[in-house]
């Protein structure tokens, strides 16, 4: 018995001495961007032998009697070296290794006698493979959708938020700075949860997405809602090219993809049973729109089994600092690989890097996926168009389990997100300033029921008017969600004259869209300005007006009633009721040369109907209001006009027909092309503002819309016809020129056109001594242009040449212009 008792403490002894002895150093590798855990990278003790790789789930642990050295050094193809010291007071070390993207272009040197490299070869097998692997190869399917979209503000300060007298109210959010997970402190701002399900069908082409249940932190909006689904966010691994924001990246998958990557195969190694061979992709060539990264092919299938991929430094895209893409596969059946994870995630910082900036997460995870399936068919039959968006009226309030709908639980800093953005709305604080900036950036001031702005069209000034002061006054939600009212007030102090103009609109129905529209106008007539140019009450109008070109100046008065009906296949129609009446006011002839039996002159009365079909056109709506995102065909237009005499001192019978056709399409890798084509016709003898006036810019702001070298007035057609056609490709030749590849500047050229004819009615009604109108005779007016984009970020300069008609203008400046614009873009 004693010896049995002396032998049992001999061993606890020794176990514990053991025990004591031991030392354990654990954790985790994952990329430092997206969060994704890193399977099989290198965990060695720094100058020994003794290292292993983590597991399938980027796992490792080492159990030691004592530490071969100080530092643990830990690699992984295509991402720089992350070292640590190890504690020595400690037995028992937990790490998180966050390893930051690197170049990998000094790994894939291959010193072989061979044309091609072994990654070469199995990046052969992955593009001849495509069409079987790519999940669009089925006749159907459907699955359940999980999105999560979380907006946060990087490079916060804690300290500053807590002792800044501005920020002070806002301190209480200082406890959700997340500066655990992130290298640099964070503050969530936004976040939301979607759940949908999700039915395709090949042929005919139709996919449907509903949305089951929708959760926002802070936005109450229907057609976001939409774009926080799956439907517009897929990423297609196996196609040429990658959708990022509004660029085309290409693919490591690309059918060419050896014309822009180096491949190398790393290692193989065994998971679940299957075989996966280790690819990595690097970029051939600096500064074109392309990844870097690596990812795990199937041997057997040859299918993408998980991809990451990081944007390459050098793209040309403005403000992102890091981007990743991740997408992981899992096998459904014997030989089906379907998506099971995606994320993106990009770091958007618009004032450098190392300032506040942003960081956008997308993780969206698919479920109950069923493939060739009869289910499909009767969802997909309620389709009234290729692509649609079903968005229930109870989706917005639906409470579900959350905590069961999410295929992965939420972080703690994800679980405080919502309670604090309802805070910081209701903070008085918050609404203050929010205002101050939203008036600053739009020109807006909502004041409880009424809406000032914009403050930019506050005071301007022009030849005939002198001093313009103006003042607008508008309603907004809280007055009505269905009825619109705005209106002006403006005076000017050369004419000594009130000018105005008030409006009703009443929106009927949100889907499909319909509205009713009444306004009155009386003012400067401004009907040849578009979205894109600076207004002529703008502070700005005046500085970038050319020189030596009178202005012209004609008064409108306007009644105008339209109602507007959209249909869900795309078809829209807007049937325009429209009394005008022109009054010229200075260097353009007036109406006593165009003298009327009854009536008054240049007064009209109009019926018009327009029709406009714009097919899975996507839009950003508002409450009253929404603007096109585009559509990817054709967008055509087609407008009949009838005007009618006698009616409200109306003095013309005459008929109008116009139509255009427009489009963008891609053209990667070579960047954008967007082509106009338009038509006309007037039936009458009509005065000229009556007629097409072509038109012109007489500034040095360019105009798209416009033809740049033309000035207003200049050419007047009965029956005319055009076009315009730019090509944006992209950095294009700049890519080779360091200086300009690191500016990230721009290429791009334009060319318009248009030909027309008076006839000799019309020519013998217009052409007066006080004005030298001309007609286009069927001669092409011809401009072309090319400049540099992107310059600064925001700047483009346009510079134009006017190639025909013949004679060209003897005044050079009417011959070649440099023009500006400005544009925030991507």
């Amino acid at each position: 018995m004693n010896k049995r008792i002396l032998t049992l403490l001999l061993s606890v002894i020794v176990i514990n001495t053991l025990s004591a002895q031991t030392k354990v150093i654990k954790g985790f590798v994952k990329d430092g961007h997206s969060d994704e855990f890193l399977p099989f990278a290198s965990v060695q003790f720094k100058n020994t032998g003794v290292g292993k790789t983590t597991d399938s789930s980027g796992a490792f642990i080492f159990r030691l009697s004592k530490w071969p050295s100080d530092t643990l050094l830990i690699t992984s193809i295509s991402y720089k070296p992350f070292s640590i010291i190890i504690p020595k007071d400690k037995d028992t070390v937990d790490i998180l290794a966050a390893l930051e993207a690197g170049n990998a272009s000094a790994e894939v040197v291959i010193k072989s006698k061979q044309k091609h490299s072994r990654g070469w070869y199995l990046w052969k097998k992955v593009v001849a493979h495509k069409d079987s692997n790519n999940i669009f190869k089925n006749d159907n399917f459907t699955y359940r959708v999980y999105n999560k979209l979380e907006l946060d503000i990087n490079n916060v300060n804690k300290q500053k938020i807590e002792k800044s007298r501005l920020l002070k109210p806002f301190g209480f959010i200082a406890n959700n700075i997340d500066t655990v997970s992130e290298e640099k402190p964070i503050l969530p701002t936004f976040f939301s949860e979607t759940l949908s399900d999700y039915y395709f069908q090949k042929n005919p082409h139709r996919t449907r997405e509903i949305i089951l249940a929708n959760k926002v932190s802070g936005i109450k909006n229907e057609s976001i809602t939409k774009y926080l689904g799956g439907l517009y966010q897929n990423i297609i691994i196996y196609a040429n090219y990658i959708p990022v924001f509004d660029k085309e990246f290409i693919s490591p998958i690309s059918d060419n993809g050896d014309n822009y990557y180096d491949y190398r195969l790393a290692d193989t190694q065994r998971v679940a049973g299957r075989k996966l061979l280790h690819l990595i992709f690097i970029p051939k060539h600096a500064g074109e729109n392309t990844f870097s990264g690596d990812c795990w092919i199937h041997d057997t299938t040859f299918a993408v089994q998980k991809v990451i991929l990081h944007i390459n430094k050098e793209a040309n895209i403005n403000y992102v600092d890091k981007l990743s893409l991740v997408q992981e596969f899992k096998m459904i059946n014997d030989s089906t690989w379907f998506l099971s994870k995606d994320k993106f995630i990009v770091n958007l910082n618009p004032i450098g890097s190392k300032n506040t900036g942003f960081i956008a997460r997308k993780t969206t995870t698919y479920d109950k996926v069923i493939v060739n399936t009869n289910a499909v068919a009767p969802v997909i039959a309620k389709n009234k168009v290729v692509e649609e968006v079903e968005v229930p009226e109870s989706v917005r309030d639906k409470n579900i389990n959350w905590d069961s709908a999410r295929t992965e639980p939420l972080t703690k800093t994800e679980n405080g997100i919502y309670v604090m953005i309802d805070s910081l709305q209701h903070s008085p604080a918050y609404k203050k300033y929010y205002s101050a900036l939203y008036f600053l950036t739009t020109g807006y001031k909502n004041t409880g029921k009424f809406q000032i702005g914009p403050w930019f069209t506050w005071i301007s000034g022009n030849a005939w008017e002198g001093t313009r002061l103006r003042f607008d006054l508008g309603t907004n939600i809280k007055f009505s969600k269905k009825i619109w009212l705005h209106g002006y007030l403006a005076y000017g102090s050369g004419d000594q004259k009130f000018k105005g103009m008030g409006e009703v609109l009443w929106l009927l129905k949100k889907n499909p869209w319909q509205t009713l529209h009444f306004s009155y106008l009386n003012d400067l007539d401004r009907t040849q300005h578009y979205n894109t140019d600076i207004p002529a009450d703008n502070v700005l109008a005046v500085a970038v007006r050319k020189n030596g070109i009178p202005i012209k100046f004609i008064n409108l008065s306007q009644l105008k009633l339209e109602y507007v009906r959209d249909t869900k296949i795309g078809l829209s129609t807007t049937f325009g009721l429209l009394h005008k009446s022109y009054d010229p006011l200075k260097n353009i002839p007036g109406k006593t040369f165009f003298p009327v039996t009854s009536g008054d002159p240049l007064t009209t009365t109009e019926a018009s109907v327009k029709f406009r079909f714009a097919y899975i056109e996507k839009f950003y709506s508002t409450n009253f209001f929404r603007y096109s995102l585009g559509s990817p065909y054709p967008v055509g237009e087609v407008e009949f006009t009838a005007g009618i005499k006698g009616i409200l001192n109306s003095s013309y019978n005459y008929q109008k027909i116009s139509g255009s056709l427009s489009q963008q399409i891609s053209v990667a890798p070579l960047g954008k092309l967007s082509y106009n084509v338009f038509a006309g016709k007037v039936f009458g003898t009509l005065p000229y503002p009556l007629l097409e006036v072509h038109p012109g810019n007489e500034t040095y702001y360019f105009n798209k819309y416009a033809f740049n070298l033309m000035n207003r007035y200049e050419y007047v057609s009965d029956r005319y016809a055009g076009f315009s056609l730019e090509h944006n490709v992209g950095n294009g030749i700049f890519r080779f020129i360091p200086l300009t590849r690191k500016l990230k500047f721009r290429q791009f050229w334009n060319i318009k056109g248009v030909t027309g004819n008076l006839g000799n009615d019309n020519k013998l009604l217009n052409y007066t001594p006080e004005h030298s109108f001309t007609a286009l005779d069927n001669k092409l007016y011809l401009e072309a242009g090319t400049g540099i984009d992107n310059i600064f970020k925001v700047l483009r300069l346009d510079l134009v040449w006017r190639l025909s008609p013949h004679p060209l203008p003897v005044i050079k400046a009417n011959r070649f212009g440099i023009f500006g614009s400005f544009k925030i873009q991507l």
